[in-house]
This record gives structure tokens, sequence and C-alpha cells, in this order.
């Protein structure tokens, strides 16, 4: 088995975090048992390029277990686990490359190396499988049945793909599940922002002016935790529904520019490039700590804070010092890249738990049903939605309300009023 990680001897690290991980994961870990039993993807082969995590073991575990022959790839060049990433090579016989903090270089030679395998169902975090695949390897498409995204920014790149009709598989939208964006992307990376931040800094949050640029589902859950903290939370936005939202949700809301000169902590999850610009870094305070909690580091414009700088230093772990021309100093986190994964662990399992069922029931519907679609992106089929969020109910002993005959007849109707 050919593959590239760190060191396999931090397989057995990796194995006992898989196991913990998967404790908090009971859904996968329903859907494994019924792969186990049915082997919906018998002969089928699986290119996934997803951050390396515990969590993610335990998907590409129960893809196998389905059946599947699979290969895993790094979706981000410092969100690799090494540990995970060698438990899954030794333990559970998957072909994996990546290693943390790899070159660029190297990641789209692992990128690669996982499509070696020629596959009929990709697995996507960020599009970058899809984007190669279509530049690089088209060779490949006549094999392909269909793929499925988690990201926003990687649903934003299918989307406008689809759009210009260059798109040349159907591809499963995971991210726009309500089981997913509802929770993975608000509860999981408010807390997961948060934890990369303070394992990184050390910095005590409360009474810090935490400035946030954009309001999406990601945002707001930034925002809240932040908030939580202690935090005076200032909101930047383009989006006048979004920035008005912020507003009555009781956030300061202003312009970048604005909030680049009392801002304390910026950091940027928007899905866009140069958010924060050499315009921004030139009106921030001494002391300024910057971090990026969207999918790739080009959120903030490191060329320019490069520019601007007369030096730089590393710090700390994840902590770069830039030393403006003025003498003032701003603190990048993480090189740009994803803080939640580059210092911390990602997601908490409980919340992947539903993303990652998503992925799995998503990928058993495109081998069923794949051939049928036309190469567009698609919503994850409203019955698999509503099935995860059932048995994520169930698995907190949580128990809900049926609707009557009465009710239901009611809600279909239109004849009966007051």
């Amino acid at each position: 088995m050919i593959y590239d990680v760190k060191d396999l001897n931090l397989a057995g690290k990796g194995k006992l975090r898989m196991e913990w991980a998967g404790k908090f994961m009971p859904v996968l870990g329903i859907i494994k048992k019924q792969f186990e039993k049915e082997k919906p993807f018998k002969g089928v082969k699986i290119s996934a390029c997803l951050h390396v995590t515990t969590e993610t073991a335990n998907l590409m575990e129960a893809l196998k277990l389905g059946g599947a022959e699979v290969a895993l790839t790094a979706s981000n060049p410092l969100s690799t686990q090494d540990d995970a990433a060698a438990a899954l090579v030794k333990h559970v016989k998957i072909p994996v490359f990546a290693i943390k903090g790899e070159d660029h270089k190297t990641y789209y030679k692992h990128i690669n190396q996982a499509l070696d395998i020629k596959p009929q169902i990709t697995m996507d975090d960020g599009a970058d499988l899809v984007s190669t695949i279509h530049s690089e390897r088209r060779d490949l498409l006549e094999n392909i049945i269909g793929g499925t995204e988690e990201t926003t920014t990687g649903v934003i790149r299918l989307k406008s793909m689809a759009k210009e009709k260059v798109l040349s598989y159907p591809i499963i939208a995971v991210n726009d599940a309500k089981t997913k964006h509802l929770f993975d992307n608000r509860y999981g990376t408010g807390q997961s922002t948060i934890d990369g931040i303070l394992r990184a800094t050390n910095v005590l949050l409360a009474g810090l002016n935490f400035v946030i640029a954009g309001y999406g589902w990601c945002g707001r859950g930034v925002a809240m935790r932040a908030n939580g903290a202690g935090a005076k939370v200032i909101v930047c936005e383009v989006d006048p529904l979004r920035a008005l939202e912020a507003v009555m949700d009781g956030f300061q809301v202003m312009s970048l520019e604005e909030a680049a000169k009392v801002g304390d902590v910026f950091v940027t999850v928007t899905g866009d490039k140069s958010v924060i610009t050499g315009e921004h870094f030139l009106k921030m305070k001494d002391g300024a700590i910057v971090a990026n909690a969207g999918h790739f580091n080009i959120e903030i414009d490191i060329p320019a804070l490069n520019n601007l700088s007369k030096g730089k230093r590393q710090i700390r772990d994840f902590v770069e010092e830039y030393i403006l021309q003025d003498g003032r100093k701003i603190y990048l986190l993480a090189e740009g890249r994803l803080i939640n994964l580059a210092s911390a662990e990602g997601h908490p399992a409980m919340v992947m738990d539903m993303s990652f069922a998503n992925q799995a029931l998503s990928a058993q519907y495109l081998v069923q049903k794949g051939k049928s679609l036309q190469n567009q992106v698609y919503p994850v089929p409203k019955d698999i939605d509503e099935d995860i969020a059932s048995m994520k109910l169930k698995s907190l002993g949580v128990k809900i309300d049926k609707l009557t005959s009465e009710q239901k007849k009611y809600l279909a109707g239109w004849q009966e009023g007051t």
C-alpha cells in the first residue's frame, strides 16, 4: 500500500484518539453498522480530500466497512493530525497522503496520489479534488458518478462551475444540509475558532474588541462564543440583511476600516479573498491579533503584510510577529490558515457526527442515484437530513411530539380559518 504520512509510530496514539472521537459520534456509529452489514460501496472507489482528523478517520472507517476502496488526502496543509493519519494507515489499512505543515507542492502531489485510485465518488472539503480533476486529471471523469462537498467555500466554487456549465459530474452540497450548517458551521466553528485562538495566544478575551468579518453561520457562531467569553464583539459585513441581523443580535456593526482602528482580535470568516488588506493593517493597534477561520488563507492579504513589515519572527507556536515600519507589531496566527484546525483540533466530534453522517449517506445516495442526476449541485435529500436529525435526538435521549392526523389535514388545506 502506498501512503505518505509523517510517522507510523504515532498510530497507537491516533487509534486511541479515534476511539475517543467515535464515542461522541453515535449517528455515524449506527451508519457504520448498517454499512458493514449491507456493503453499499462494494466495488466503489472513493477519493476524499478532507481535514485529516480523528473524526474524519471514523468516517473513512465507515466507508471502508461499507465495502469502499478509499484514499484520503488533506484539504488544508495545516489541518492534518499526524497521529490520525498514521492510525488510518496502520490500523484501518487506508492509504493516506497528508502531513501537517506540508508545502504547496506536496499538498497537490498528495491530492494527485489520492486520485490515482481512479475514484467513482469524490468527497471534498473546499473543492480542490474537483478543481484538480477538471483542470489536470480530466481522464478520470469517465469513471466518476458524483461527489460531495462539505464547505461553504467549496459550494460557492462548484455552483460557479455549474453556472458556467463546466461542472462535469453531479455534486451534493453537504454543507447546505440543515443538520450540517446549522450545527457544524455555527456551534462547531464558534467553539473551535475560539479554542484555536486561545491555544495559540493564551490571551484573555474578556474586555477585548473582537472583530469578526462575515456574519454567515460560521460568523454567527464565532460571535456567539466570543461574546460568551466576555469580548466586545464587532461585526463587519457587506450583506445588509446579515448586518441588520448582527445589530438585532446585540453586536456593534461597522465597516472594517473603522473596526481596524479599535480591534484587538480580528477573525475573517467570509469565504472570500483580500478581506483584511494592507490599508487595514496600517490602521491597526500595536499588538493586534489577526486570524482566519475561513477555508483558504486568502482572506488575509499576507503579501501586503509582508510588504509593510521590516521584519518578522515566530514568537510562539502558530504565532508570527510582524514588525511594521513604525515599530507597531501585528500578530498573525497559523499563517492565516484555518485557526481552529491549525492550532487546535477542529470541531468537536459531537457536531461532526452529523456532518459526516451527511457525507456517508450522501455518498450512498450517489451510488444509488448518481447516474440519473445532471451535472449540477444538489441539496442533500430532505429525508436524509431529517433521518440524521432524528437519530441525533434519539442519541441525546430527546423525545419530540408528532402531528395528529387532524393537524396534518389542517396544515395541508386552506378551507379552515379561524
